[in-house]
């Protein structure tokens, strides 16, 4: 079974190239952090900004490291089905375990067509293959019905698992409810991890986490302590690890010539914002997306500032492997320059 902690990897860029070297560096802090597995290029990983030759190779490199130390699953997903193929035969050839099918952006095929049209006909092809449909509605404006899921997973003998991003705890409930007992539900977004994995009718076994980027190590103990029906454990960590959700969308008011705005600075922005303040590789996002405004910047810095100050448990791995100063990165300005709008114009 798909359980535990999954890190959707960012990728890393150097002078607007994906930074391999840096890409490593990452892979093996995940790896040596205890990580169950990692996502390679998921939207996290700035899949709809990468060439397709720069996304099969960092789906190749990711699959090469986690080989014999954790799970690799490959984002393959596409609103075209014949793409989303030709990647996962790839993905299949890296040596991955699994493939991540985003729900079909843009074009919005219905519930049933994502069914018939998509998932199955990659499930069908690859059958060694575990594939897990990833339904975030709020991304792609279309979705995949617990109904059809549950369709799926008596059909496709390897449609065992879905990334739930709905942030509907009765959609997922009724995925339960559908799927039966041995479906697996994983959290897509890390502020529902916790009441998914201790909701009696959802019944979460895990996070595909953007916020393990950064802390790998405390996202597995507590996804580890919930599966062990540790809730009071689970809890605590919860709270020390929950400033750092913040950073998967930062919301913003910013003023313009015409009134005031308000601002949506969508993952990865944040986490690899903070990642870069922090000295880790990342470098900036590809365009379209690009800096953070100036108040999204100090939004990051005060997410940093009050994990390191209440939890510096948290960030000291990321000191260690990447021999940094989490308080100097957090309070010298030289650590962000260049990294922001300094104003809305």
């Amino acid at each position: 079974m798909m359980t535990g902690c999954f890190t959707a990897l960012v990728t890393p860029f150097k002078n607007d190239a994906v930074d391999r070297d840096g890409l490593e560096k990452l892979t093996q802090f995940q790896i040596e952090n205890g990580i169950s597995g990692i996502l390679a290029v998921g939207t996290t990983g700035e899949s709809p900004a990468l060439t397709w030759k720069e996304h099969l190779q960092v789906v190749q490199d990711v699959a090469d490291q986690s080989k014999g130390n954790c799970i690799c699953i490959a984002g393959t997903g596409s609103n075209n089905t014949n793409e989303c193929l030709e990647a996962t035969e790839h993905a299949a050839k890296a040596g991955v375990d699994a493939a991540l099918l985003v729900d079909p952006y843009y074009n919005g095929p219905s519930s049933m067509e994502i069914r018939k049209e998509y998932v199955k006909p990659v499930a069908d092809a690859f059958p060694e293959l575990e594939i897990i449909p990833y339904v975030i509605p709020g991304r792609t404006g279309t979705q995949l019905l617990p109904e059809d899921l549950a369709i799926l997973n008596k059909t496709c003998k390897n449609v065992n698992t879905v990334k739930e991003a709905t942030g509907n705890i009765e959609n997922m409930r009724r995925t339960r409810e559908c799927a039966g007992s041995d479906f697996t539900i994983l959290s897509g977004d890390d502020g529902m991890t916790f009441p998914m994995m201790t909701d009696s009718q959802v019944k979460g076994a895990g996070v595909i986490s953007v916020v393990s980027n950064v802390a790998p190590g405390p996202v597995t103990r507590m996804v580890r302590l919930l599966t062990e029906g540790n809730e009071t454990e689970g809890r605590k960590l919860m709270e020390s690890l929950s400033p750092l959700f913040g950073l998967v969308m930062v919301k913003t008011q910013e003023q313009t010539p015409y009134g005031d705005v308000s601002i949506k600075a969508r993952n990865p922005m944040g986490i690899k914002l903070f990642m870069s303040i922090l000295g880790m590789p990342s470098g900036m996002c590809r365009r379209p997306l690009g800096k953070a405004s100036k108040n999204c910047l100090n939004k990051v810095l005060e997410i940093g500032r009050t994990v390191q100050q209440n939890n510096p448990e948290i960030l000291q791995p990321v000191a260690d492997f990447f021999g940094v100063d989490i308080d100097e990165r957090l309070h010298n300005p030289t650590n962000w320059e260049g990294k922001f709008y300094p104003e809305y114009e």
